[in-house]
């Protein structure tokens, strides 16, 4: 028999919970037993993705955001859900990277960097109202352009 790795957890939108969620993602991980590149891309992804929520969805407004995490198949899938106001973070246009760091506006990174360590990226409306995101990472230490 097959233990569930299945785990989830509401956290209030404050940046002082995404600590909780990034334990969330390792304890996940862990269970599965992923290889340490793969639970560091997948701990990056998910706290991007919260921290997003967070500044730009809620905008310093009360809410809540809710993760869940598990192993379906040779993959972690983890989906962060919230009702913020709707954004679809799959539409965003790669950052241009010719551009130096120090050239570019700031911010606007945090989608690029989800997309860069994860396999899928997934975005739909919540029932409601909200957000459905949905990221997921196959359990394998090779970097995104050697898995493809």
């Amino acid at each position: 028999m097959t233990l569930s790795t299945r785990r989830s957890l509401r956290i209030p939108a404050e940046l002082d919970h995404v600590a909780d969620v990034r334990e969330l993602v390792r304890v996940v991980a862990g269970a599965c037993d992923a290889p340490k590149p793969c639970m560091d891309d997948l701990v990056q992804a998910v706290d991007e993705a919260a921290t997003n929520v967070i500044l730009h969805g809620y905008r310093g407004e009360p809410g809540w955001i809710d993760v869940a995490a598990e192993r379906v198949d040779d993959r972690v899938v983890v989906t962060v859900t919230d009702e913020a106001p709707s954004f679809d973070p799959t539409r965003v246009p790669e950052p241009d990277l010719s551009i130096p760091p120090e050239h570019r506006r700031p911010g606007g990174m945090g989608i690029h960097l989800i997309r860069e360590a994860t396999d899928r990226l997934e975005y739909e409306p919540r029932p409601g109202g909200g957000n459905i995101l949905t990221l997921d990472r196959r359990l394998d230490p090779r970097p995104k352009e050697e898995r493809s």
